[in-house]
């Protein structure tokens, strides 16, 4: 029996994840044993999204490894176990554990370690690196428990991202940086100008041109501060070294692989070394054919990609890499591409700059007209776009490449103008010709499933905008009419529904329908897809347009869909539960009592929901306003759990009782649920506040989520739980009470006003154009100039709210549509029975299964 070849991966990060994966691709792992030998607790995860887990993103959703992938392609991985020594005669490796692997080929990818200068001191307690999740573990158990300011030293990537963590942890924190400007390597003076006022704008000390010199202690050997290279000196109480890299060659070294001067393992243009033919190196540790060691992902995966293909006898050479990159840091937006900083001879640059928008452009223009490259500080829009068209004369002038939208710049650029051959993915190499072969020959019409067949996107994701872009103009171009309506009785969408019912204040469905609907629509009964969502948005803008926002009130009670006809979820058996609001989850025991007796009285199963309140089960449709009226008799309302609404506003205890909370988190949670009950919108909705960063009430998972801070709240928007969870992402931060109530009511009546129908806000975030970046700028800086009228909306909604239970208890002529048969209304449909179950009930599912009905003489003429 012959054994087959053994692949021996040193290192298991994101350059090593993606050569796995680029194994599994080409059938090595079928037919070779693949051994990966990881140093950290955990396989591979997003290095680049490391500072995310500071707000709210835990390890687990870093991760890049499924583990069905690692054991569907049957790869052995250790972890904690990283490699000691290396014999290349024997051509085996020992782990730290002991076990000795031999190998036929072997692959390092040991990334680097992070460069801490050699200062005195500077391994004194309080003193951190900035690079695993470990490292972020230590640094915010330091900071919560020992500090309250911080100091970085390093004003890079990485050192920004450290400072904003810092900040975020309720820290003073200060940026340290020897160079005269931060992100010296990726923007020039200019641009580090606007960087500079835009993170100084955020509350952060920026010290550039000076160096540390020392790390001040106290007796006990814990910092106390900085001694600083100009002769002054910067109190801390802790101190982040993020200060630059070094490729991690140690290994190498010490097995005698040749290395580079300043560092990096030699190799040639297929990534194997120079010294030995068996071992490749790939990703920071290696210093490539080229002279250079690359730190970014994208080249990092474009060697691991040409490693693979190499073992596998496939042609392939890494010959350099597109070093352009584009990063969010703490908000702002900061690119640069080809050549940036202006090398080349005879070149000259297009420059736009504004200093109180905090923005600075810059494209490098060839003698002949070539893009050469650029920086983007603070608007980074046309990154994808700019990038593609690097090496190439534009076809339109430099200017209106860089002016903002609206100024005199002429005609304006977009992906469709660039060749087949440009780049698009930079991480996974995908060309634009790449991207039009997935829809027209692989039938993609997603961005989804193109992502898919071509793995663009799947990267650092600076891509995706011109994705879609690329991928809706070409099913265009393809001659595909998407029909963008509603449903068949409307050509609009419901975003576009919602604007001619606030413009014209249409009050009446069959008046759209009459006016604005389809033309053989026109004059119908409409139809189930929508007339519910017709209803919702007249239901959302009743006080605006003059509308009654009861939902059971004339034609709108014949919009509902099943739940909402009745103010009650239907379960499975035709009976009906309830849901009463309980704010917040507060409740005193004089209304727990009262729910207790009610469901004794009525014979209903109670179970205690996710979100903090009391489900009653097994109400018979006739049951439901007498169970109403002794709810609302003890102070008790509708809790919307039927409709497409405001559900639930979970909180933890918050500061009032945890020793841990830092804000009033249910007093914060009552004032939000009361706010926005009854608020109808496209899909239901769900929010939490957290008492402080250990979210206990699961704040990101919701759609709209508060997490207090040393500084005021974080809100977060976008999240869902259920079969597609989402993290909800960071809107804004360290607000007071009343821009936290503003920021929200912006936000809700800006997703009611341009989701689609039955669109969460999770899917409404990922597919309205800019995402995130777009709500930003529309909620917080009202680059639209509708907040005004957002806020208006919200306040009109939170005057008019009017409990539905009682109105309808209140109502008799409403009061009648609760019966199960209309034409004999005193007697109870039998189907609904139930049978004991763990001291309560459940259906009688037996009974149902038979179909049991009421008699003829009781079913004729009879409506559910």
């Amino acid at each position: 029996m012959t054994t087959a070849p053994t692949i021996v991966l040193v290192g298991h990060g994101m350059v090593g994840q993606r050569f796995l994966e680029a194994l599994a691709e080409r059938g090595l792992t079928a037919t070779h044993r693949v051994v990966v030998l990881c140093e950290e607790p955990r396989p591979a995860y997003d290095r680049v999204a490391l500072t995310s887990y500071f707000s709210g993103r835990t390890a687990e959703e870093l991760s890049l490894t499924d583990i069905g992938f690692i054991d569907a392609h049957g790869i052995e991985l250790y972890l904690g176990d990283p490699a000691e020594t290396v014999d290349r005669e024997a051509r085996t490796v020992t782990a730290r554990s002991g076990r000795v692997f031999a190998y036929d080929t072997l692959v390092l990818a040991t990334g680097s370690y992070p460069f801490v200068p050699p200062v005195p001191n500077k391994d004194a307690e309080g003193c951190f690196v900035y690079r695993t999740i470990e490292d972020l573990l230590a640094i915010e158990e330091y900071a919560k428990a020992r500090a309250t300011v911080g100091a970085v030293v390093g004003g890079g990537l990485l050192g920004l991202e450290a400072a904003g963590a810092l900040k975020g942890l309720g820290l003073t924190s200060h940026i340290v940086e020897f160079a005269p400007r931060l992100m010296p390597v990726q923007v020039d003076e200019g641009g580090g100008a606007a960087l500079l006022r835009t993170i100084e704008g955020m509350g952060l000390t920026v010290h550039t041109g000076v160096g540390t010199q020392e790390i001040l202690t106290d007796a006990a050997g814990a910092v106390t501060g900085m001694k600083l290279s100009d002769g002054g000196e910067l109190a801390t109480d802790m101190v982040v070294f993020s200060a630059g890299v070094r490729p991690r060659d140690q290994l190498a070294r010490d097995c005698g692989l040749s290395v580079g001067e300043r560092g990096g393992i030699t190799v040639d243009e297929q990534c194997r070394t120079v010294t030995d033919p068996h071992v490749f190196a790939i990703g920071e540790c290696a210093l490539a054919a080229d002279g250079r060691v690359y730190g970014l992902v994208a080249p990092g995966y474009e060697q691991a990609e040409t490693a693979a293909a190499t073992i596998a006898r496939d042609e392939a050479a890494f010959t350099g890499a597109d070093l352009s990159t584009k990063l969010k840091l703490l908000g702002v937006d900061v690119a640069s591409f080809g050549d940036a900083h202006g090398t080349t001879g005879d070149c000259l640059d297009v420059v736009y700059s504004d200093s109180r928008a905090g923005l600075y452009k810059k494209l490098v223009i060839g003698a002949d007209g070539t893009l050469l490259g650029g920086i983007l500080v603070g608007d980074a829009e046309a990154y994808g776009t700019l990038r593609a068209l690097t090496g190439s004369v534009p076809p339109v002038s430099p200017e209106s490449l860089v002016l903002p939208a609206g100024a005199d710049a002429g005609a304006r650029l977009g992906p469709s103008a660039l060749p087949d051959e440009a780049i698009i993915c930079s991480c996974h190499n995908v060309s634009k010709g790449a991207i039009r072969g997935a829809v027209t020959e692989h039938s993609c019409a997603t961005v989804p499933e193109v992502k898919k067949c071509t793995k663009a996107g799947t990267g650092c994701g600076s891509c995706v905008k011109v994705l879609g872009q690329l991928v809706d103009a070409e099913l265009e171009a393809s001659g595909v009419e998407v029909d963008k309506g509603l449903c068949g009785c409307f050509s609009q969408t419901r975003e576009e529904l919602y604007e001619i019912v606030l413009a014209l204040r249409v009050t009446s469905y069959q008046a759209l329908l009459d006016r604005h609907g389809r033309e053989g629509a026109r004059g119908g009964d409409g139809c189930e897809t929508c007339k519910p969502a017709v209803g919702s948005i007249i239901a959302s803008l009743a006080p605006a347009i003059g509308a009654s926002g009861y939902v059971l009130d004339g034609e709108q009670a014949a919009l509902q869909d099943t739940n909402d006809h009745f103010l009650a979820n239907l379960q499975k058996n035709g009976s009906y539960s309830v849901v009463p609001r309980i704010p917040g989850g507060e409740i005193a025991p004089e209304k727990l009592i009262v729910i207790g007796e009610i469901a004794r009285d009525f014979g209903l199963y109670t179970k205690i929901t996710g979100g903090q309140r009391i489900d009653m089960f097994g109400a018979r449709v006739e049951q439901l306003p007498l169970i109403w009226a002794r709810l609302v008799d003890a102070g008790f309302e509708s809790g919307h759990a039927y409709g497409k609404a405001l559900r639930t506003v979970k909180s933890c205890v918050g500061s009032t009782w945890c020793r841990y909370g830092v804000q009033d988190s249910v007093r914060m949670a009552i004032d939000l649920e009361l706010r926005y009950r009854g608020l109808r919108s496209p899909h239901k909705l769900k929010s939490a506040v957290s008492g402080c960063q250990r979210e206990c009430a699961e704040a990101r998972s919701k759609d709209f989520g508060v997490i207090a801070t040393a500084g005021g709240w974080n809100l977060y928007v976008g999240g869902n739980g259920g079969a597609t969870p989402r993290h909800a992402d960071l809107l804004a931060q360290d607000l007071s009470d009343a821009e936290l109530v503003r920021l929200i009511d912006r936000f809700l009546m800006f997703y009611i006003r341009t989701a689609d129908r039955l669109e969460r806000t999770s899917a409404w975030l990922e597919r309205i154009p800019g995402g995130l970046d777009h709500v930003r700028d529309v909620v917080v800086h009202d680059s639209l100039g509708i907040c005004d009228e957002l806020e208006q909306l919200m306040r009109a909604h939170v005057a008019h709210y009017r409990d539905e239970w009682a109105e309808t208890i209140n109502d008799p002529e409403k009061l009648a549509r609760f019966v199960s048969f209309v034409n004999a209304p005193d007697t109870p449909d039998p189907v609904v029975a139930f049978v004991p179950e763990r001291d309560q009930i459940k259906p009688d599912l037996p009974l149902l299964s038979i179909g049991m009905r009421p008699a003829d003489d009781v079913l004729e003429g009879s409506a559910r």
